[in-house]
């Protein structure tokens, strides 16, 4: 849910005389003069680039939220040169390259006459996307996550329309959507259900997840959708080439009239534009209209998602008794606590405060932090004959980056047997380096306090933090039953 920003570094390589070492000399120092205001100017003009595109996507922006109703027939004209040029530099420059085979850094040494070219093509609508290249990635439990890394031109092409459609779709989304969405992250979205939980009469949590979601959305569907507020027939068509392109694997390229392709850079916006109209408006509309009293509208959510060739799937979906009034409820029934649920790294449960009223707790999930250690384990592995400082640093940065995400209130637990694990995991690999040398438990600790951070809370209560972005909470952000990532409800 967020995505890094790139510098572009310019050199000018002279070629050298070896038969005139004073031509030599003086040609040197003027290519770097050269090179150095080269740089500058560069970077002056992506500022002033940056600052161009900015405010034409405002400019969307304001169009949409004062015309909601309406739909944007003229869009191609805001995909330029400009806008091509911004979105490169936004590319991560060590992805992996797709069916063309060009790099960042290939295409860099020739960006703008590749640039102009390519918006050529747009304009002309002689554009051809290539198929994207399949790729898998492990998942902790395990299976492979499919991915479709696609080539570098149609990442340019799909960032700059992206963009120009998010300054749309921004001022339409619903405010329990978090999912692939600006200025929104994961802690957003588990700030948004901690406050639902602590402050509505929730009861029940339909913890729901639907089955292979990235490759089932239907492409007819969805280009209905679109068309609700984008009727610019040229920007429909890029987006019908990208889900036409094909995947490649073995060799083979298979089209489908199904999924968005999973990993590409349209494929999230995609995604939630077809929840928004599948899901988030009825759900909103559905709770107004029917619901009444307590919700439950598991067979109602089965048969909407039906309609839109979507399904739940049945080992991930199931609805629990949760809440501040779960555990006494459960007692007078004679059953025993109240169930967990997992959702983004964390496991939920239903605990007691020091006074015994009722505290929603939340651990980091047993089989993330075990599947984390693991990957540490066979880094130490390959790490054991650098200098031991070289590996402080380096696990420095692991735990803090862990800590960063995990540290919230009432983790604190967790925290600590994570660092704990990792200074083991440490000793026993600096002890493998030699049986001669025996690492004691004091030493290694004097070793962790030196290079690894202590385990301490870093985020706010979630309640505070709810509060000071969202000071006039929004009555749709707290629905109970609200979707709060793409692929779940």
């Amino acid at each position: 849910m967020t995505h890094g920003r790139g510098k572009s570094d310019s050199a000018v390589v002279a070629r050298k005389s070896v038969n005139n070492a004073e031509q030599l000399a003086a040609e040197s120092m003027e290519r770097r003069a050269g090179a150095k205001g080269n740089v500058d100017q560069q970077t002056t003009c992506r500022a002033q680039n940056r600052e161009s595109v900015s405010l034409a996507l405002e400019r969307i922006r304001q169009a949409a939220r004062q015309r909601k109703k309406e739909r944007f027939t003229s869009l191609l004209h805001h995909i330029s040169v400009d806008l091509f040029r911004f979105v490169f530099f936004e590319l991560k420059r060590n992805a992996a390259a797709g069916v063309d085979g060009l790099t960042w850094q290939d295409y860099e040494a020739d960006l703008e006459p590749r640039l102009m070219d390519l918006h050529a093509r747009v304009r002309g609508g002689v554009y051809r996307a290539l198929p994207s290249r399949r790729r898998y990635i492990p998942k902790p439990d395990g299976r492979q996550r499919p991915l479709a890394i696609a080539a570098l031109e149609d990442k340019i092409v799909q960032r700059a329309v992206v963009a120009v459609l998010n300054a749309i779709y921004e001022e339409d989304f619903l405010g329990f959507s978090y999912g692939f969405r600006a200025k929104r992250g994961q802690h957003d979205a588990l700030d948004a259900l901690v406050v639902g939980i602590t402050t509505k009469k929730v009861n029940f949590i339909f913890d729901a997840d639907i089955r292979s979601y990235f490759e089932s959305v239907s492409q007819a569907w969805l280009i209905r959708f679109l068309r609700h507020r984008v009727n610019d027939p040229r920007i429909i068509r890029l987006i019908q080439k990208w889900l036409k392109a094909g995947i490649l694997e073995d060799g083979v390229v298979t089209i489908s009239d199904t999924g968005t392709g999973q990993g590409s850079v349209a494929s999230p916006l995609l995604s939630n534009v077809y929840l928004h109209y599948v899901f988030d408006l009825w759900a909103e509309r559905w709770r107004r209209r029917e619901a009444s009293g307590d919700v439950r509208f598991w067979d109602a959510v089965r048969e909407r998602l039906g309609e839109y060739a979507l399904t739940l799937n049945p080992d991930k979906t199931r609805l629990i008794e949760f809440g501040r009034f779960a555990a006494d409820q459960r007692t007078r029934r004679g059953l025993g606590k109240p169930e967990t649920f997992k959702f983004l790294g964390f496991t939920f449960i239903c605990g007691r405060s020091r006074r015994g009223r009722f505290a929603l707790k939340r651990k980091s999930r047993g089989d993330r932090m075990r599947a984390k250690l693991k990957e540490i384990k066979e880094e130490m592995r390959r790490r054991r004959h650098q200098p031991i400082p070289e590996q402080g640093k380096w696990l420095r940065q692991v735990v803090s980056g862990f800590f960063e995400y995990h540290a919230v209130p009432t983790n604190s637990r967790s925290l600590k047997t994570f660092r704990h694990h990792v200074t083991n995991l440490w000793r026993r690999s600096l002890q493998r380096r030699s049986q001669k040398d025996r690492i004691t438990w004091n030493r290694i600790k004097k070793l962790a306090d030196a290079f690894i951070p202590q385990a301490r809370i870093l985020h706010p209560w979630p309640d505070a933090r709810f509060a000071v972005k969202h000071p006039r909470w929004e009555p749709s952000a707290l629905i109970g039953h609200a979707r709060i990532c793409a692929g779940g409800a």
